[in-house]
């Protein structure tokens, strides 16, 4: 059987294109960065060429009298907890507020609970039915006494994009700085960094079919950060220790592939998406598409099956070779319901039943109607054993 791969806000398959220019690097550059022989300043070279061109591609400022830093991470999560954890030692040595959306990656709302424990007060901003913050209440949130607030561009469960324009104006009209998660956006629609008014955003190449590993953090200019990691001078003491410069190398051809295609990237995923809730809906009434009421991006699908079990399934669909999530894989470990769902207001039978389905530059026509095919298979055999299970349920009621 065909493994279908519908998983893609997990994780990626990287590009061969990706991989070849990685090689390349590994081969020609394997110097380290940091040292001054020819060996050290070809890699640096390489790296700090990457480094530009990946800031510029997401509409940085990097070569301007006050230019933003692009800072690499190996990953989101470290992107996302910098951001916070710097921005919260930058602005004061005692405790204070922050505002966090409840609809945060556990990347986000982590580190957030941490300061939580250590003294912080931290401020909940609500969303609507379709997943979508209240840029209303932000405005009520927001005090002397706040330090910064976050909130993702695009949700990674739901797809539901966030109003980032109108909160950056906000805060910056307040003075707090800003940072959004751009993980799901960034390679999937165009991002402008500058435009968007926020003071960091987080990026992960490894969700653009680029290298697991790396990630990169764009701190505008201005904006104080303290470090978390100790021991080096490396990227302004910011993140310290030596960089992989074909990581970089790797992050940044596949964030250049996606410029070159990203009309047709956008509008070929968005049509399959569509494809797929249009099939899944007519072959299982019950069907509700959350967050279908907002802005969404174009590769992220999450459906309720009401009247079934998720977790059965997730099992169900992986054993019929449909790869797909019931929400952020670095919460999958947990049986807990959605905590996006629940925030969004939905009820006990949508949350039970709810999956993500999500999209890349690889997915064809021909795996989504497949997909579409064994999903109903499994669904129809799923109710058929529940339905056969309700006479025994009474008897044992009884």
């Amino acid at each position: 059987m065909h493994p279908i791969y519908l998983d893609h806000n997990s994780t990626t398959p990287q590009l061969a294109e990706v991989t070849a220019a990685m090689a390349e690097c590994q081969a020609s550059a394997w110097g380290n960065p940091a040292s001054q022989h020819q060996a050290g300043r070809n890699a640096h070279r390489l790296l700090e060429d990457a480094r530009d061109a990946i800031g510029q591609m997401l509409g940085a400022d990097t070569t301007g009298r006050e230019p933003d830093q692009v800072i690499f991470t190996s990953g989101g999560t470290e992107a996302n907890n910098l951001a916070l954890l710097g921005l919260a030692a930058a602005r004061g040595a005692t405790p204070g507020e922050a505002v966090i959306s409840a609809i945060e990656h556990p990347s986000v709302s982590g580190p957030a609970e941490h300061l939580e424990r250590s003294g912080w007060r931290i401020r909940r901003l609500g969303v609507s039915r379709d997943g979508v913050v209240d840029v209303d209440q932000l405005a009520d949130l927001l005090n002397p006494n706040t330090r910064f607030v976050t909130v993702m561009l695009g949700n990674n469960e739901t797809g539901a994009l966030q109003p980032i324009q109108e909160l950056a104006a906000l805060c910056n009209q307040a003075g707090v700085p800003l940072h959004t998660d751009a993980v799901q956006v960034v390679g999937k629609l165009p991002v402008d960094f500058r435009s968007l008014g926020v003071s960091t955003l987080s990026a992960a190449a490894h969700k653009f079919h680029g290298p697991k590993g790396i990630g990169a953090l764009v701190v505008r200019h201005g904006i104080a950060l303290r470090p978390i990691l100790f021991g080096g001078f490396q990227q302004a003491g910011l993140r310290p220790g030596t960089e992989c410069v074909s990581l970089a190398v790797g992050m940044r051809r596949a964030l250049e592939i996606f410029v070159r295609q990203q009309e047709a990237r956008a509008a070929a995923i968005s049509a399959l998406r569509n494809r797929l809730e249009s099939a899944l809906k007519a072959g299982y009434p019950r069907l509700v598409v959350n967050a279908a009421g907002a802005p969404r991006l174009p590769h992220t699908s999450n459906v309720s099956f009401r009247g079934l079990d998720r977790r059965a399934l997730l099992m169900a669909l992986d054993l019929a070779g449909v790869a797909c999530s019931s929400g952020s894989a670095c919460a999958s470990g947990s049986s807990e319901p959605s905590p996006v769902l629940l925030a969004m207001g939905c009820d006990k039978e949508t949350v039970a039943g709810s999956l993500r389905f999500s999209l890349g530059a690889t997915t064809t026509a021909e795996e989504i109607d497949e997909a579409v095919r064994r999903i109903l298979a499994v669904t129809r055999r799923l109710d058929r054993s529940a339905e056969s299970m309700e006479p025994l349920v009474e008897v044992a009621g009884g």
